[in-house]
């Protein structure tokens, strides 16, 4: 049986971070990262903008160059899963029947997109935006012709992917079940903005509206039918409707976790020696009044494989990172910083109508987050305003030829 002192499962953000992480804080023992994905470290934001887009290469969007994996002695194996963990024995047991050895294990595994479930589901033409692969997909069906998409969900995922289909030209239906785009992460204004720049751009947006069937013929899809009974032809159908947290092997060895797995501020599950980082590991988060939580974010990952990374090489310091999350969709670049959740107010800051503007979220009277859409000075600046968690009159926030910086 083969052993590594660290072994990495996940090639994502999490995953390549640790790597790096374990490096740069002087780790010089074995490292093995293990990955179901079939390619090296690669960026998952441009999935959904640049690589669909056709603007970046895959090799333009490596979080590191392949060779450098090899000169910082991290070996990799693609294309396997994790089927079992023995934590008692410290073991792996990999989906080609391996069996690892590890002192310290990193459980980066990220999720699995959420896949469809109503009738016409196994359909060809059905595609995700989840990996490489995912993406290369899609790109070959549109390369083939197709010129009709419904997208499910009006989350970044569904609106950025819209995004881009309208550049490429085709005709695109965004359905949603909720009453807003962007409904699990921005307040009203946000949304009614971006559902408006969207349905300018040519983009047919459904909310409160339902997929009930995915209509096909000869194995494929040829439109859909909404909970209202109407017919929307289409030549792909892509979802966008969230993950599942990949953490399986984790909890059916034993760890403790309902929505993901959990950890501690130093990124550790409730087995001995076994870390988690990224979009599958639930936390409590101090910048949401310490509510347990998952953050499916490049920041999270990143940040969180740094804590874990550290705590390894014996330098234990708690998660508190600010977190941010960024989207571009058009014109536009919707930067984010902090949490809203919970928010019981908020300020509009500049106007929307010049498409430069900020909405800031506050509770009890204290900032907790900004939405900052091509504002990037706001951004910046508000950071110190979530992390103080400033209270500051509205008013004040509200007047734009007032620098954020300059209110304390």
């Amino acid at each position: 049986m083969e052993h590594f002192d660290v072994v990495i499962v996940g090639s994502g953000h999490g995953g390549a971070q640790a790597a790096i992480a374990l490096r740069q804080n002087g780790h010089e023992d074995s490292i093995l990262m293990v990955s179901r994905d079939r390619n090296p470290p690669y960026e998952r934001p441009p999935l959904s903008k640049e690589y669909l887009a056709g603007e970046k290469p895959f090799e333009r969007i490596q979080i590191r160059p392949e060779q450098f994996w090899t000169d910082k002695n991290v070996e990799l194996r693609l294309g396997r899963n994790v089927n079992e963990i023995d934590p008692v024995a410290h073991t792996l047991v990999l989906s080609d029947d391996t069996r690892i050895g590890y002192r310290k294990l990193i459980w980066a595994g990220g999720g699995d997109a959420r896949r469809m479930s109503c009738p016409g589901s196994d359909l060809g033409g059905i595609h995700y935006v989840r990996t490489r692969r995912d993406v290369d997909t899609l790109k070959d069906d549109l390369a083939a012709g197709a010129q009709r998409a419904v997208i499910v969900g009006a989350g970044y995922i569904g609106l950025e992917t819209a995004a881009v289909l309208r550049k490429l030209g085709c005709a695109v239906t965004v359905v949603e079940m909720l009453d807003r785009v962007l409904a699990r992460v921005a307040g009203p204004e946000l949304a009614d903005f971006y559902a408006a720049h969207h349905r300018e751009q040519g983009v047919d947006l459904r909310l409160s509206t339902a997929v009930e069937t995915i209509e096909g013929a000869d194995g494929r899809v040829t439109g859909v039918t909404t909970d209202s009974g109407e017919k929307i032809a289409c030549d792909v159908v892509i979802a966008g409707i969230g993950i599942v947290p990949s953490v399986g092997p984790l909890i059916a060895a034993g760890a403790a976790g309902s929505n993901g797995v959990d950890v501690d501020s130093f990124c550790r599950t409730t087995l001995d020696d076994v870390y988690a980082v990224g979009d599958c590991a639930s936390h409590a988060n101090p910048f949401a009044a310490n509510a347990v939580i998952r953050l499916e974010s490049v920041q999270n990952a990143n940040d969180m494989a740094t804590v874990a990374a550290k705590a390894i090489m014996g330098d234990k310091q708690d998660y508190d990172a600010v977190p941010w999350f960024w989207s571009n969709q058009y014109d536009l670049r919707l930067q984010t910083v902090g949490l809203s959740l919970g928010y019981d107010a908020t300020v509009l800051r500049g106007d929307p109508g010049e498409k430069k503007f900020s909405v800031i979220y506050l509770k009890e009277g204290r900032v907790i987050a900004l939405d900052c859409v091509n504002n990037t000075k706001d951004y910046v600046q508000g950071r110190k305003l979530v992390m103080d968690r400033a209270e500051i009159d509205p008013a004040l926030l509200a007047d734009s030829s007032v620098l954020l910086k300059e209110m304390r």
